[in-house]
């Protein structure tokens, strides 16, 4: 019996898992194939390994002759077969050298800062006159600016697909398909209006949608392996304001905020709203929360997780939840207040503090540059001057090594330096100061009757609780407010928050 297998479905993670070929190889199990015929040896796969497992093992077990006809290989001609193994391994080092080859055309690529991605961002199609350059889908932006609206609202990834899909919005996949464009099989839904949590949250976390491009998100192990792997966030290459916003940076970054904040559930219930959003002002650490089953919300503290964890370590910074509570929201309704009936005072007194910080950095990091700068030149002047003495024999190569190599080092380490401080050099002269962004957040809230979660992520970065000490007799703690875009404030006629424990 002689059996066609056509070589299809090249997406698969290998040539053996074609669906055609594994109908063979039931055959070849039950026994109805006498023979098989295969071009070369190439079609029947370049991972000689598996090649050889089946043409040594599989198919001589099995009473099945192979043939591959362009390389005249016939296994009933015991001295062709001898040839077969280095025919395999010549089909797999082409398969690899091609994979190199196409590797550094995408590492190039993708430096140049050109997106890796076949298929733009939801939100986004690519531009007819150049496919590198994406331009903004308006229909679809507008769903994408919906959900990280929804998610300042408060409301999660879960809560946020289900109203999308209550609304019969089309979801990405579906859209997609109706623009013309062929989404992966796996994603197609029946219900082209039905939402994922997880497409929301990838969604949340994608940082094209404020105009960057993202580089070297994923990779993979091998050209054997298709499985895609994730690279750590420091090692991805992000190119800036690349093509249009849908979303505001500010917003962006105060989701993800939000995102990383969230309080997960336990076995007591939800976490309090004030979890991972303290600071112990001592030691640096995050304080602890502390409760228990049937404690009322009066009895629960928040402590140093230094003191929890290491004997002496630290104090404990014990505070309550309720005092923390009660003097953030204070100080919130009052710095709003103020922001929001002396619009002109605040902006003035949170340019002028950030001014000062600026400068004082920028004044540092010049400093240091100066001197990073100054000390590569002379680092060159001796290697110099070190290689006219090795020449005149004043020192053996064996100490002009040793010596060039520990200066060449510590040059390669300034000149990393240099390049940062640059960096933050430029970063620091184009910083534009996000006051008009606290501002419109003062006036999204007409009053803050209580204090959510999503309130404050939206308006605190952190908080600092220091060592509480007495104060003629009563026990008073301070905090530290950090809040978003605007650092710590202090009000003209306000002293330093205190709460009484």
């Amino acid at each position: 019996m002689i059996f066609q297998c056509f070589q299809k479905y090249r997406y698969l993670t290998s040539a053996f898992e074609r669906p055609d070929w594994q109908r063979l190889m039931v055959l070849v199990d039950e026994g109805k194939v006498g023979t098989v015929i295969v071009k070369d040896m190439s079609r029947l796969g370049r991972d000689y390994l598996k090649v050889g497992f089946y043409t040594e093992v599989a198919f001589p077990g099995a009473d099945v002759r192979f043939i591959a006809i362009n390389n005249g290989v016939d296994s009933a001609n015991q001295q062709d077969s001898d040839f077969t193994p280095f025919i395999n391994i010549f089909n797999e080092f082409y398969a690899k050298d091609t994979s190199k080859k196409i590797r550094a055309v995408f590492k190039a690529k993708g430096e140049s800062g050109k997106p890796l991605c076949t298929k733009p961002p939801y939100g986004y199609t690519k531009d007819p006159d150049d496919k590198h350059h994406w331009i903004v889908d308006e229909a679809a932006a507008e769903v994408v600016r919906e959900i990280f609206k929804l998610c300042m609202d408060g409301y999660g990834p879960t809560q946020i697909a289900n109203i999308l899909t209550e609304r019969k919005i089309e979801n990405p996949t579906a859209h997609a398909k109706r623009m013309g464009m062929n989404p992966p099989a796996r994603q197609f839904y029946d219900d082209p209006h039905l939402w994922r949590d997880t497409t929301v949250t990838h969604i949340l976390s994608r940082m094209e949608y404020i105009g960057h491009t993202v580089n070297f998100k994923t990779y993979r192990k091998s050209y054997k392996n298709k499985k895609q792997m994730h690279n750590d966030p420091s090692e991805w290459r992000i190119f800036k304001n690349t093509h249009e916003a849908i979303v505001d940076e500010a917003v962006f970054e105060i989701v993800q905020k939000i995102r990383d904040g969230r309080r997960r559930v336990t076995p007591m219930g939800e976490m309090p709203v004030l979890s991972g959003m303290l600071f112990c002002a001592d030691c640096g650490a995050k304080l602890y929360q502390v409760r228990g089953r049937g404690w009322e919300h009066s009895k629960e503290y928040f402590v140093c997780a230094t003191y929890r964890k290491i004997k002496g370590g630290c104090s404990s910074h014990q505070i309550r939840n309720v005092v923390i509570e009660e003097a953030l929201l204070d100080d919130i309704r009052r710095v709003t207040a103020f922001a929001k009936d002396h619009e002109t005072e605040f902006l003035e007194m949170v340019t002028k503090k950030t001014k000062v910080a600026l400068d004082r950095s920028l004044r540092d990091n010049k400093r240091e540059l100066e001197q990073a700068t100054q000390r590569i030149r002379k680092l060159d002047e001796i290697i110099q001057r070190l290689y006219e003495d090795n020449l005149e024999d004043k020192i053996s190569d064996e100490r002009f090594a040793k010596m060039t190599a520990n200066y060449e080092a510590e040059q390669h380490t300034l000149e990393q330096r240099v390049a940062e401080l640059r960096t933050a050099i430029s970063a620091e002269k184009e910083t534009a100061l996000n006051a008009d962004h606290f501002l419109a957040l003062v006036r999204k809230y007409t009053e803050i009757p209580a204090l959510t979660a999503e309130i404050i992520r939206e308006f605190v970065e952190k908080v600092y609780v220091y060592k509480a000490e007495k104060v003629d007799g009563h026990r008073v703690q301070r905090i530290k407010i950090i809040y978003n875009c605007i650092g710590e404030f202090t009000l003209p006629d306000a002293a330093t928050d205190e709460k009484t424990a």
